[in-house]
């Protein structure tokens, strides 16, 4: 498992269906070391607060696999720099079906535990310029994977991702973004999600809600 591609990117405003919208969703590549600590790269940032950022939204990383099987469904889409789905990480190797809720990998000097899945908001189709794009990422079910910083440390583009700490547990991440998109959810099985320890209260919530 390696990193590809290390993105960061400042809020800018951008129109979007007659109205102006801030965000940090448009990251670009940077080379050499990044300091990575408390909820950020250096030269990342997040535009609402409310809802993206945090402990629990601290590092996206979005799989260069994915990349291919977008090119596949949106073939008049041209700019494929690492960095257009939002993310931090571009990475190759680290899937979603296979990184299990509450795994901790290292990187470069910095220690990231998986912890959800993205759930985006209409500002992914604001980048795409496709009012249909939230709605088509979900159904292809490719969502990343959001870390939470454990150690604080410096990344760059080429370092490798190592598996430190395998959760005791066989959700994946994956597998939670399917549970939040479920109408229901086995009452076993639910109970088995709530007591992942690293669950974040936000998807804690959102599952008891079914």
């Amino acid at each position: 498992m390696q990193l590809l591609s290390l993105n960061v990117g400042l809020p800018r405003v951008l129109q979007w269906n007659g109205r102006a919208i801030n965000t940090a969703i448009f990251k670009q590549p940077v080379a050499g070391p990044v300091a990575l600590a408390g909820y950020n790269l250096a030269g990342d940032a997040q535009a609402d607060l409310r809802v993206h950022g945090g402990p629990d939204k601290a590092v996206y990383a979005y799989d260069i696999a994915h990349y291919a099987a977008w090119r596949a469904l949106l073939p008049n889409w041209t700019d494929w720099t690492p960095g257009l789905f939002g993310e931090n990480l571009t990475t190759e190797g680290l899937l979603e079906t296979a990184v299990r809720m509450g795994d901790v990998f290292g990187l470069g000097t910095a220690r990231l535990r998986a912890v959800q899945p993205r759930q985006p908001c209409y500002k992914l189709n604001a980048r795409f310029e496709d009012e249909g794009m939230v709605a088509r990422f979900a159904q292809v079910n490719r969502p990343g994977i959001y870390f939470r910083i454990e150690e604080p440390g410096t990344v760059q583009a080429g370092d490798t991702l190592t598996l430190l700490e395998a959760a005791a547990t066989e959700v994946t991440i994956q597998d939670i973004s399917l549970l939040l998109r479920a109408r229901t959810i086995e009452a076993g099985r639910l109970a088995e999600v709530l007591a992942l320890p690293h669950l974040p209260a936000e998807v804690r919530q959102q599952l008891t809600r079914h």
